[in-house]
């Protein structure tokens, strides 16, 4: 898709677009500071409050005044609505406004998926906070587990150091397996450290070619 732009095949919006598909972001063209939440493909994100235009008959919906509730730390328009993701001291509230018209009553949206239970969970953090109330810790399932992030870690220096050339044996060497590095080549082959090693790397690697999408719909 770069080099389609680059050579004048292909125009950068519908270029954009796929790119965004396939990596599930909400905008490849948007400005983005590094330190700030992306906004991903709601579908992918179960915590994802889908808000929609109240149906008529509706009098007490009320509007959302996200000013009132706090600035946005990211926001991103387009592909039906605004996207908005909003900074809370018990973990981030992530929108979907279908409807952004000012003033205009509001309701909810819950896609009855697998995700159901997380969705609502989110559904009523959300609502504590529009009442002024704190919102709550973020739905269990959704925050990876200690052990989970040591070893995405792993994973991420596995990959690094391989794709800066380093063999199996110095990545076992850096994530501390120093004896198993210094076996036999025929014991080295088929050891344990050698074979944890592979892993990390062929899983870090799926992740950079999209797997990293999964970790968005943790459960």
């Amino acid at each position: 898709m770069v080099r389609g732009i680059a050579d004048g095949t292909m125009d950068e919006e519908p270029a954009q677009a796929a790119f965004a598909r396939q990596w599930g972001c909400m905008d490849a063209g948007a400005s983005v500071e590094i330190a700030a939440p992306q906004c991903w493909q709601p579908e992918l994100v179960p915590i994802t409050v889908i808000l929609d235009a109240a149906p008529e008959g509706f009098s007490d919906a009320s509007a959302i005044d996200l000013d009132a509730i706090g600035p946005p730390i990211t926001e991103v328009s387009g592909r039906g609505g605004r996207h908005v993701v909003i900074a809370d001291p018990d973990g981030e509230h992530r929108l979907w406004l279908r409807d952004d018209t000012p003033g205009r009553a509001m309701a909810a949206v819950i896609p009855l998926d697998r995700d159901f239970h997380m969705r609502v969970a989110s559904l009523m953090r959300f609502h504590r906070r529009l009442l002024g109330g704190r919102s709550g810790a973020q739905p269990r399932g959704w925050l990876l587990t200690s052990y989970r992030r040591n070893r995405f870690d792993l994973m991420l220096r596995a990959f690094d150091m391989r794709e800066a050339g380093a063999s199996y044996r110095d990545i076992a060497a850096a994530l501390g397996e120093n004896d198993a590095a210094q076996l036999p080549a025929t014991e080295w082959k088929n050891s344990r450290a050698r074979s944890y090693v592979i892993r990390l790397v062929r899983a870090a690697t799926a992740m950079t070619n999209g797997g990293y999408r999964k970790l968005l719909a943790i459960r």
